[in-house]
């Protein structure tokens, strides 16, 4: 092999590094400007990691094992160990167990719930791992806003995300009797696009949240109480207004989630339905001006 060759050859190999490292840099740094939102494939119950395009990590809910973690682990790099902000929407063992896990990986910087009471070994763990965390607590109450990064260019390539706490009003009696009643919803706002995250709000939280605010139309719903017929009335569907509906909801459950009466009327309003048992984790990407899901 001749000298020009070789030289040929040593630029070549410059040149793919320096593509390789504009790349690596560029996820590390959020260039790409996307939202991700990926409901986990957690079985009966819910999960679901939020990343901002300056990479924020979100979480909502653990689902009912450890098997949060592991998909953590898929998502975010194997040296990040770290959570800036973790939502229990209510402390039912489906949304809480995985929690613990989480808590005990990784370093989380705030927790967002309502304070409520549960019941068992599961609660009194999560009372006793929030307080050795050291993380921010704060305690939710409709209306509140999050905001999460800055907006400094038009093409949201450094995008503000602001999280909306539509429900509950008041905070919950400590002494209640469904934790369900007082579940968190918040709206996510990225750019033109936005979120609905429901918890399992019932229809009574709905009608509040339709009530409270003049404006709650979002491009993608997460289906209350993984498709129980308590909740995702023709109203709310007719106020949010999604295009995509996901349902968190585990293969063959006890339950009959989801139920035909929820099923119906989402076909009735054209809305196009994921879910975690026929599909698996459900990827949504948000550029600020329209929603993609990643098949």
């Amino acid at each position: 092999m001749g000298q020009n060759t070789s030289i040929k050859y040593y630029l070549l190999a410059i040149f793919v590094l320096g593509l390789a490292n504009i790349f690596v840099w560029g996820f590390v740094f959020g260039l790409n400007g996307n939202l991700k939102v990926v409901v986990f494939d957690i079985g009966q119950g819910d999960s679901i990691f939020i990343e901002t395009s300056q990479k924020h990590q979100i979480l909502i809910d653990g689902g009912p094992s450890s098997k949060v973690v592991e998909k953590l682990g898929q998502e975010m790099p194997f040296w990040d160990k770290t959570i800036d902000l973790v939502i229990l929407t209510h402390p039912d063992y489906d949304h809480l167990r995985g929690l613990l896990d989480v808590l005990d990986n990784y370093q989380v910087k705030n927790i967002l719930w309502t304070g409520e009471l549960g019941e068992g070994k599961t609660f009194e763990s999560w009372q006793e791992k929030i307080q050795k965390e050291g993380a921010n607590i704060f305690l939710a109450k409709a209306p509140a806003k999050i905001i999460a990064g800055f907006a400094s260019t038009p093409n949201l390539v450094r995008g503000q995300v602001e999280i909306d706490i539509l429900y509950p009003m008041e905070l919950p009696k400590q002494d209640s009797k469904n934790n369900n009643d007082s579940s968190i919803v918040i709206r996510m706002v990225f750019g033109q696009t936005a979120f609905m995250f429901t918890g399992d709000a019932n229809r009574e939280a709905e009608q509040a949240v339709i009530v409270n605010n003049e404006n709650i139309e979002s491009n993608v719903l997460k289906v209350s109480h993984h498709g129980s017929k308590s909740a995702t009335s023709k109203e709310f569907l007719a106020n949010v207004g999604p295009e995509v509906a996901v349902i968190s909801v585990g293969a063959n459950n006890s339950y009959g989630h989801p139920h035909q009466e929820v099923l119906s009327n989402l076909a009735e309003f054209g809305i196009k339905v994921k879910r975690t048992d026929k599909m698996g984790d459900i990827t949504i990407l948000s550029n600020g001006n329209d929603v993609k899901s990643i098949e």
